[in-house]
């Protein structure tokens, strides 16, 4: 397959418009084919765009494709090595260790807490309330997995935590937007890594501190993998591997999810017919109580409003790699070091794949649409053996959360707040998201779950 050229700035290339909003860059290069170069400055990277050329990239020819090295400075100087930057036997190892922590089994226990956190911070709602809801959403995830995966609660430290991804996501923007210079350089930007990593480490490893204080090493959790984990030779994970690690999955993990039940509370308020439909559908299965793990396979319209929420606003959306050797994609061979794009958002609102594909449509991920959807078409959590390791445990968060919310509440967006998207690290609502939490009257409450 040959690729198209797009067209851009004789010096720039397609910088200034990647710079200006990538989003709209991406969505343009469909009008030019399913493989299109594009020119930043003096370097080129192979926009692939449709699924049979993703599943190349992600799946077919994984072995042969490592993270982009300007990705990997741009973002391992904040989150370290962790599973999100290693490569190689390094990060075989890594995910090997951390795999069982996301097993079915365990993160099943993980849902009568997730569903108490929520119960907990919804009894301070008031009636008709305007709330910021990244503030809340952020204090919720926060809390569910530093208890869940780290045995401990931090929620309390929202405004820090939300305060540390806001910068991150600014600073990171600023890393692919402008020369990175050498940490060791006293730039202003350097200056300013420094001062987040430092805040960072000093969240994240006061974790860790707590529990090695503790001397309860061994809890059953993502920590104690981390902190008891041991080589062939009997050597154990150093100071600076549990931090990257605990930076990562904490990091990570609430930043896709936070801003994904933003986008969920959001469409839901903008499509009155689809909340509608839910609330008939937790009346029916829940009854006024409750959610549990069981109840989520007898909530299918709940799963379809997660999943096509994730279509129209993929928290990841775009996965760059780099050929560790020559490969050959779309038929074409590329030299080692030649770099290759997939945009989850850019093909997620490809019509070819998904009629009228702006509009929000729970019913494409019915049990009779979502088999039509071309594999790779949709692909929120990226795909191959680096598809996101905590995609079910998100799954399963989201679900409890929205059906143990939905059934006190509806959110309304807030008169004159602006809605815009914005795509740093992650695709986040540029101006917040403020809604009003208006009570659900005339409605069975849903009772504590005993534990």
């Amino acid at each position: 397959m040959p690729y198209a050229t797009m067209p851009g700035h004789w010096l720039f290339g397609n910088f200034t418009q990647f710079q200006e909003n990538p989003l709209a860059l991406f969505s343009t290069a469909r009008n030019y084919g399913d493989m299109v170069r594009l020119r930043f400055v003096y370097s080129y990277n192979y926009l692939l765009l449709h699924p049979d050329l993703i599943h190349e990239v992600l799946v077919a020819k994984a072995a042969s494709v490592s993270k982009d090295r300007f990705i990997k400075n741009s973002l391992g100087v904040f989150i370290g090595q962790g599973l999100t930057m290693n490569e190689g036997e390094s990060w075989k190892r890594q995910r090997k260790l951390i795999q069982p922590a996301f097993h079915a089994q365990r993160i099943a226990r993980y849902a009568d807490m997730m569903v108490q956190h929520t119960q907990a911070m919804i009894t301070h709602w008031q009636n008709n309330n305007v709330h910021d809801i990244g503030q809340d959403m952020i204090r919720l995830t926060s809390g569910i997995t530093s208890q869940t995966l780290f045995g401990t609660d931090i929620s309390h430290e929202a405004k820090n935590i939300m305060a540390l991804m806001d910068e991150l996501q600014l600073l990171f923007r600023e890393r692919t937007q402008t020369p990175a210079y050498p940490l060791w350089l006293p730039t202003d930007h350097n200056r300013r890594v420094k001062a987040l990593t430092t805040k960072i480490d000093a969240l994240v490893l006061g974790m860790v501190k707590a529990r090695r204080i503790s001397g309860e090493i061994d809890r059953g959790d993502l920590l104690s993998m981390l902190l008891m984990a041991q080589d062939d030779d009997g050597s154990g994970m150093d100071e600076r591997q549990v931090r990257d690690e605990t930076v990562t999955l904490f990091l990570a993990g609430n930043d896709t999810t936070y801003n994904a039940l933003l986008w969920v509370w959001y469409l839901l308020s903008q499509n009155p017919a689809a909340e509608a439909k839910l609330q008939a559908e937790l009346a029916a299965v829940l009854g006024g109580r409750l959610p549990t793990m069981a109840d989520l396979p007898r909530l299918p319209y709940l799963e379809m409003i997660i999943k096509e929420t994730l279509r129209l606003y993929p928290s990841a959306w775009a996965f760059v790699r780099e050929a560790t050797s020559d490969v050959e994609i779309g038929g074409m061979t590329f030299h080692k070091g030649a770099t290759f794009t997939v945009s989850p958002y850019a093909t997620h609102h490809d019509p070819r794949f998904f009629p009228q594909p702006e509009k929000f449509m729970p019913e494409r991920f019915s049990a009779e649409n979502e088999p039509t959807i071309p594999k790779y078409a949709y692909f929120p959590f990226g795909g191959g053996p680096r598809v996101c390791i905590g995609n079910a445990f998100a799954m399963m968060e989201m679900k409890l959360i929205v059906a143990t919310i939905a059934q006190h509440f509806t959110l309304a967006l807030a008169s004159g707040h602006r809605v815009e998207l914005e795509a740093y690290i992650s695709l986040r609502p540029k101006y917040g998201m403020k809604m009003v939490v208006q009570e659900r009257l005339n409605e069975k409450q849903p009772q504590p779950i005993l534990v």
